[in-house]
């Protein structure tokens, strides 16, 4: 009875052990799942005022998650704005300055055509013609000067301009947005602490989709195709899960077989790296295996 209990036991573990070895040999390829992960960093110097997110929270593309201190750059920009009234009164003057050189211009103009009529006529000097053409000499060159003055002050509020310009995109910066759609993996850096440019704020990745990056021999590697459309599986608690998934990428290249995911004597192989895009129900996560499946197979 003993031996005919055993012979049960051993045959049923020899059956199982088949399934598992059978399941196994008919997988096309084996990886993990892996996204497209965004470090996202700070872009302006400060103390980090608010930064409320938490990881695994789901944040929208552009949406608002936090304040770097702005006080030192909008005390600049008032600095700013002060010279660059300053300037705009020298504008003033100027601009009447002008106005008042040009009359002087117009009115030596009139003089000067009436004095060069009466000295053809014999009736007005030599001294006369001489010192009205000096005065028209002298009051063009004071309105050339004026006019430089003038663009040089319009340079100068231009420069100022820009400079505003830059404080106005740092205070922008300084709001903290995130810039994709995505779930955070990771955060990096608290309010209270100092910010610096390039300093990791947090880590986010697009979770509705995930890649399984597998790989395949060159025997293969005509029976994937771009688009192709494939079975993945996953582990369940019970049984094996099937997903749908599309090959999103074929490498173009061989490279030696990842030491992670084949036996010792399979290392030296060369294999291709392929990507099926897998839609994400909340079941797949980063790093989690995968076994790939032909449909026609």
């Amino acid at each position: 009875m003993k031996t005919k209990t055993a012979f049960i036991i051993l045959s049923i573990s020899a059956l199982g052990l088949y399934a598992c070895t059978n399941h196994e040999k008919t997988a096309d390829a084996y990886g993990n799942f892996e996204a497209i992960e965004t470090l996202i960093s700070a872009q302006t110097a400060g103390q980090i005022l608010e930064f409320e997110i938490h990881e695994g929270d789901l944040l929208q593309a552009g949406q608002a998650i936090g304040l770097i201190d702005t006080v030192d750059l909008w005390l600049k920009k008032a600095q700013l704005n002060q010279q660059k009234n300053v300037i705009r009164s020298r504008k003033i003057v100027l601009q009447a300055q002008l106005k008042v050189q040009e009359q002087q211009l117009a009115n030596n103009s009139r003089d000067q055509k009436r004095i060069h009529q009466l000295f053809d006529a014999g009736a007005a000097t030599q001294k006369q013609k001489e010192d009205i053409d000096g005065a028209i000499a002298l009051i063009s060159n004071q309105i050339a000067a004026t006019r430089a003055q003038y663009t040089g002050i319009e340079a100068e509020i231009q420069v100022i301009d820009s400079q505003i310009a830059q404080i106005n995109e740092t205070l922008q910066k300084s709001i903290l947005r995130n810039p994709i759609e995505g779930t955070v993996l990771n955060k990096y850096a608290e309010p209270g602490e100092i910010a610096t440019p390039g300093k990791p704020l947090y880590k986010i990745a697009n979770l509705s989709f995930l890649d399984l990056k597998a790989y395949i021999t060159g025997i293969q590697l005509t029976d994937f195709i771009l688009n192709q459309e494939v079975k993945v599986l996953i582990d369940g608690s019970n049984e094996a899960i099937e997903l749908p998934g599309t090959i999103s990428w074929i490498a173009s290249s061989a490279e030696f077989t990842p030491k992670t995911i084949q036996t010792k004597e399979e290392r030296t192989d060369l294999v291709y790296a392929i990507k099926v895009r897998v839609g994400n129900d909340g079941r797949l996560k980063i790093g989690m295996p995968g076994e790939v499946h032909l449909i026609n197979h």
